[in-house]
């Protein structure tokens, strides 16, 4: 570990006292590995995620295995993570993942949309409006159940087919997604093609069109090395929740140009500088990311893990 007394706080002004980190590692980042990573590993690092601190942890996926073979064992991870005590989303694509879901007492879900046709192809085969018809049901039966619902929605800055995606046409997905109900949406920067003043005048222009900033997280990968520069940006807007993955795992299989995601322990060392509080211990965390690096047989591309872990794992 480094010196005691590093990051040394400066807090800044403006800036919330706290921020909810959605750790995202265990599914986005998981999700994207060549092959499957056991169920047992899943689990122990799911457990050793809570074991830092980290209060919102994104388990699985109840995808059909089809499109992403890597999360198949769904039924089997949940019950073996569910007692943790931290809040545990899942991804469903439909009603019968949300099904599966729900039989074993999930109670925090998220869809997935997409705020450009192209994408929409892509990863759903299905058009944006077509999506947004499926979801609709889905998210209402979830409501009806007690489930808080999050509504993910990717290509938010930038598409790899389509080039730069109008605002307005993200905040339509946007505005659709909480109209049917959505409790929480995450703005995806899918392949990190995003900058500060983008980040602001979306948020902008969702709260114009009546998405408070205090349901809105964002996703944000570091393609381009401007993840923690469009985080700040959305903290000073007064955003809260900040999707990120443990070691930087994760991209995404359908957008071949995305890297990995935002790392927590990047962001938490960002936060923990600005005297930002995460309830996370970065010390734990870290050695839970050197750990799942060394089941992955790769070094963990986060930069403070690589600092604070003092070697190449």
């Amino acid at each position: 570990m480094t010196a005691e007394g590093l990051p040394m706080v400066v807090p800044a002004q403006d800036l919330p006292a706290r921020v909810r980190i959605h750790e995202v590692g265990a599914r986005d980042g998981l999700q994207n590995e060549k092959s499957a990573v056991p169920t047992q590993i899943k689990a122990e690092f799911i457990r050793r995620l809570a074991g830092a601190g980290l209060t919102t942890i994104e388990a699985t996926s109840f995808v059909h295995p089809k499109w992403v073979p890597q999360l198949a064992d769904a039924e089997e991870l949940f019950p073996l993570v569910s007692g943790l005590g931290a809040a545990l989303p899942v991804l469903v694509p439909n009603q019968r993942g949300l099904d599966r879901a729900l039989a074993l007492g999930a109670d925090r879900v998220a869809v997935f949309a997409s705020a450009t046709e192209s994408f929409a192809r892509a990863n759903l085969n299905r058009t944006v409006d077509e999506s947004l018809a499926v979801f609709e049901p889905v998210v209402r039966h979830a409501k009806d159940e007690g489930a808080h619902v999050r509504g993910y929605v990717s290509m938010c800055f930038g598409d790899p087919w389509e080039g730069a995606v109008p605002l307005h046409q993200v905040a339509r997905v946007c505005t659709a997604l909480r109209d049917m109900g959505c409790d929480e949406l995450s703005l995806g920067d899918t392949i990190g093609v995003a900058t500060p003043g983008h980040v602001l005048e979306l948020l902008s222009l969702l709260n114009e069109e009546g998405v408070p900033t205090n349901e809105i997280g964002v996703h944000f990968h570091d393609t381009y090395g401007q993840a923690l520069a469009n985080t700040l940006a959305a903290l000073q807007h007064g955003v809260t929740t900040v999707d990120a993955s443990a070691g930087g795992l994760g991209g995404c299989p359908y957008a071949k140009s995305a890297t990995g995601n935002l790392a927590t322990e990047d962001l938490v060392w960002m936060l923990h500088g600005l005297g930002i509080e995460t309830g996370v211990d970065l010390g734990r965390l870290t050695a839970t990311s050197v750990w799942m690096a060394a089941h992955l047989d790769r070094p963990s591309p986060s930069r403070t893990v690589r600092a604070l872990s003092h070697k190449d794992q």
